[in-house]
């Protein structure tokens, strides 16, 4: 099981992005779809991407998409690649454009009509997926700060090499939360944009204990709890500390049931288990 999901808020076009990202990316596949969001369209989402799963929803317009968290695709072949330029293009706009790099024979930065920023790099290898940060803003030179952060957070992570620029800033870093990939990048060129809810990061937790240490690790030194299981960390990063739990009350027949948990839920910032399965037990 995915350990750590990224998670997309869009404004009422989260199914139409996640099928045209399906249809584009190799192994696409829709892992499931639920809840009724705004006129008529799909609430939740969930796909499988170049080997790894996205969530999508429909939540409105308050959380704007901005480049500080991108998803970088390694490509097999140029012409894999150019394709799937040529499919993200559509209707979106290069923040890097297409071309020979002095880090790589082939690569891209563009911001597809979704506002979903993406960077394409050729690699030789099968597809991949990685998450990737852009600290900017007030958040430049923290990036080290927060991978110590992460990597003592999850199990079974370490950080890779971080190579600096003559500024000192991190160029391309990496490291692995709980296994999976990501990578980081800083700049101090003025950036008009930072993390925001946008983009966040669902933790599947097995129970309560793990939720209670994920939740105090990150809310800890400036971050700051929110609604409904998510918390944003000291570094402006959204995260969903979810129990498995949840999701099992959540897919309960009986939608008596399933209706009392989210209510419950909605009361909550930190998710407690013993209470929403009181609240689904209630009737």
């Amino acid at each position: 099981m995915q350990k750590i999901t990224p998670f997309i808020w869009f404004d009422a076009n989260a199914e139409e992005a996640m099928r045209t990202y399906v249809s584009l990316f190799r192994n696409g596949e829709i892992v499931d779809t639920s809840g009724v969001g705004p006129e008529g369209t799909m609430l939740l989402g969930t796909a499988r991407i170049a080997g790894s799963n996205l969530m999508f929803l429909n939540g409105g317009p308050d959380h704007p998409i901005t480049p500080a968290i991108s998803f970088t695709v390694g490509c097999e072949s140029r012409d894999e690649l150019d394709t799937l330029w040529a499919g993200l293009a559509e209707g979106g706009m290069a923040l890097m454009e297409l071309g020979k790099y002095p880090f790589a024979e082939r690569f891209g930065w563009i911001q597809d009509r979704f506002g979903v920023s993406w960077q394409l790099i050729l690699t030789g290898q099968p597809q991949s997926f990685m998450p990737t940060f852009l600290f900017v803003g007030d958040q430049f030179g923290k990036a080290k700060d927060a991978i110590e952060l992460y990597t003592s957070v999850f199990p079974d992570s370490r950080i890779g090499d971080l190579p600096r620029g003559e500024n000192g800033a991190i160029a391309n870093g990496r490291f692995w939360l709980a296994g999976q990939p990501f990578s980081v990048t800083e700049s101090d060129l003025g950036h008009p944009f930072t993390f925001t809810d946008a983009v966040s990061f669902s933790v599947d937790c097995a129970d309560q204990t793990e939720v209670d240490r994920c939740w105090d690790a990150l809310t800890a030194n400036g971050g700051a709890p929110a609604p409904c299981g998510w918390l944003t960390d000291p570094f402006g990063v959204s995260w969903q500390i979810v129990p498995r739990r949840l999701g099992e009350l959540m897919n309960d027949p009986d939608q008596a049931r399933v209706g009392r948990t989210v209510q419950a839920m909605l009361q909550m910032s930190k998710l407690v288990i013993a209470d929403l399965e009181t609240a689904a037990n209630a009737g």
